[in-house]
């Protein structure tokens, strides 16, 4: 058996992935293991669960690949700095001694930190290979796909001097057509209205996305006609004069300030019409320009079908509207569209471009495995975990459980939901998640305050059943990864009366959009995941279970965390956030445990201290 590790790590989301004669069998984030949310170290943790999964020593690796050419990624800091000498001086002493000391031998580096993890002998070690960043998205988006051919769309801040890149993919063939080069990033835009708007970059872009339907889009024109020279093709080009992030330690600077009408708001302060205008009008401008590229990507290769990956195709509005535009007819993306998932087109790059091993794709099912790639406990090992942390639970058989979850999920319980194996990516798809009712017009307020400790505004996810989808949304193909925004069914929605329809803002988050008001957005829209008999069974099962007793197919589905925290790995995980939040009920594998059950937590309860509220 050929093995191949692929590791992206040192920018953010630091992942490893395992492939086994071209099946991906394993890929998991250092994030999980290590309880820090995108943790940009070294992947130890992710390593040595990736070789216990292969079993065989990494000695017996055909190669590891890393997802990224730091020697090309220099060549761009240096040329950025000395093109804007003397600007720039500060953020040129902070970012080289990094790079001096560490990066530019990032080979050396990978070598010792793979002997160390593996245990073995840095001359032991198989053959270290590395792909270009972009290479890798494509990679992990056409390799990955159901589509024998494809266009690639690849779409992020920055690789090496890449930020928006196109590919014709052909069976085993991965040819680079065109590409956009730092500074002009669609990604880092998006980016420098995260931070004006004040989120953090890098992880709060889908916040902006989540507040952007308060807003109105009176600031679209003066992105377009001022910070962005956008052409008919979509190809642009960045005023830089109002950016500081090629010679700076922020985003933007005075100039952009001024463009609109003050300084970025202050993280946690309260957010303001303005701040809600903001999002809305870089989420339409950002649409525009993937729509542009996404209709001259199809004049230009004259392919049916696209791909997509790089941290701009999590945006799933903009993803939703490349489908509904009818451009291609069908796309797929990557469900780890960021960089923990160049870990896997590392390794799907080297198989099938380094080794030319040849690749099979019938149109229908993709590689990813339902994303389901972590961790998998066992009832017998959950029960010996949860022991030792001193829970009380209640083991019971499926065909019990399952219709026990429904009625206390109908009854508007919140249920923490830790089943199977961990999902690989940003997205819970029902083995880490939080479950609610859709129904209930409590929900959504519940959740967002009660249990994830996040701002109001943040909408959430149905899970419906993918032989329901299109009774609850239009909405007529499979959205297993929650990365496609559809309307809710007209049918299903509540009009605004005249009073309602005055209102503007957070004034808006309370009024019912649909007869599913939890996971209804202000615009009438929400992220679908589908849920499949053949991915996720069990979940499928509980889903069905809840249409037979309420005759509604759909589950509210959010991550199994609270902000500030990565998604739940493991039984002591899904404990501690239980005991720490109002949820009442959790599900592990078998083990149903409840609330008012549980003993108290104390000083003296150990593993309590080794999770903190953000």
């Amino acid at each position: 058996m050929k093995r191949i590790l692929g590791i992206s790590a040192y920018y953010h989301d630091s992942a490893v992935a395992l492939l086994e004669d071209g099946v991906l069998t394993a890929a998991v984030q250092e994030e999980r293991f290590s309880r820090k949310k995108h943790d940009a170290r070294f992947p130890t943790a992710a390593m040595r669960y990736c070789l216990d999964t292969a079993g065989v020593p990494l000695d017996r690796f055909d190669s590891v690949v890393f997802y990224d050419k730091p020697l090309l990624k220099f060549d761009r800091l240096l040329e950025t700095y000395l093109a804007c000498a003397p600007r720039g001086f500060r953020s040129f002493l902070t970012a080289m001694p990094v790079w001096l000391k560490e990066k530019l031998y990032l080979k050396t580096l990978l070598r010792q930190e793979l002997a160390k993890v593996s245990e073995i002998p840095i001359q032991a070690l198989p053959p270290l290979l590395f792909t270009e960043h972009h290479q890798s998205h494509a990679a992990s988006a056409f390799f990955a796909s159901p589509f024998p051919k494809a266009a690639v769309l690849c779409l992020d801040g920055v690789g090496e001097w890449a930020t928006t890149s196109v590919w014709q993919g052909d069976g085993c063939r991965l040819e680079p057509l065109w590409q956009m080069d730092f500074p002009h990033s669609l990604g880092l835009l998006y980016s420098a209205f995260t931070f004006y708007t004040g989120f953090k970059v890098n992880s709060g872009e889908y916040k902006v996305m989540g507040l952007a339907p308060y807003g109105q889009p009176r600031y679209v024109d003066r992105i377009l006609e001022t910070l962005v020279d956008l052409k008919p093709d979509g190809t642009f080009r960045l005023n830089m004069d109002y950016f500081d992030y090629t010679t700076g330690l922020n985003m933007t600077n005075a100039r952009f300030h001024t463009l609109f009408e003050g300084p970025p708001r202050q993280p946690e302060t309260q957010l303001t019409q303005r701040d809600m205008d903001l999002a809305r009008s870089i989420q339409e401008a950002t649409e525009e320009i993937v729509l542009r590229l996404a209709r001259a990507v199809r004049q230009e290769t004259g392919n049916e079908y696209l791909c997509l990956a790089g941290g701009v195709a999590l945006n799933c509005v903009a993803n939703g509207r490349i489908l509904r535009e009818g451009i291609f007819r069908d796309l797929w993306i990557q469900p780890a569209a960021g960089d923990a998932g160049g870990a896997v087109g590392a390794a799907l790059a080297a198989w099938h471009q380094y080794a030319n091993q040849p690749r099979e794709a019938d149109g229908r099912t993709d590689q990813m495995h339902g994303a389901f790639l972590g961790p998998c406990f066992d009832n017998k090992e959950v029960g010996a975990r949860l022991a030792r942390l001193g829970a009380k639970s209640l083991v019971l058989p499926d065909e019990e459980l399952l219709p026990q979850i429904a009625r206390l999920l109908a009854e508007e319980k919140v249920v923490g939901w830790f089943q199977g194996a961990m999902e690989f990516g940003p997205r819970a798809l029902g083995a880490r998640s939080i479950l609610g009712d859709p129904r209930s017009p409590a929900m959504q307020k519940v959740m967002n305050l009660k249990i994830k400790y996040r701002e109001s505004f943040r909408p959430f996810a149905p899970s419906v059943l993918m032989e329901k989808v299109t009774e609850n949304f239009d909405l007529d193909q499979a959205s297993p990864y929650m990365l496609l925004v559809a309307k809710v069914r007209p049918e299903r929605c509540m009009p605004m009366n005249p009073a309602q329809q005055a209102l503007f803002g957070l004034d808006l988050l309370n009024i019912p959009r649909s007869d599913l008001p939890a996971i209804t957005h202000i615009d009438y829209s929400a992220r679908v995941q589908t849920v499949h008999a053949d991915t996720n069974p069990r979940y499928h099962a509980l889903l069905r279970a809840f249409e037979a007793l309420t005759g509604c197919a759909v589950l509210v589905n959010t991550s199994f965390n609270v902000r500030g925290e990565p998604i739940v790995c493991t039984p002591e995980d899904a404990y501690r956030c239980f005991m720490r939040t109002e949820m009442d009920y959790l599900v592990v594998q078998n083990h149903l445990l409840t609330k008012a059950e549980q003993p108290a937590i104390t000083d003296d309860h150990a593993w309590m201290q080794e999770f903190a509220l953000d």
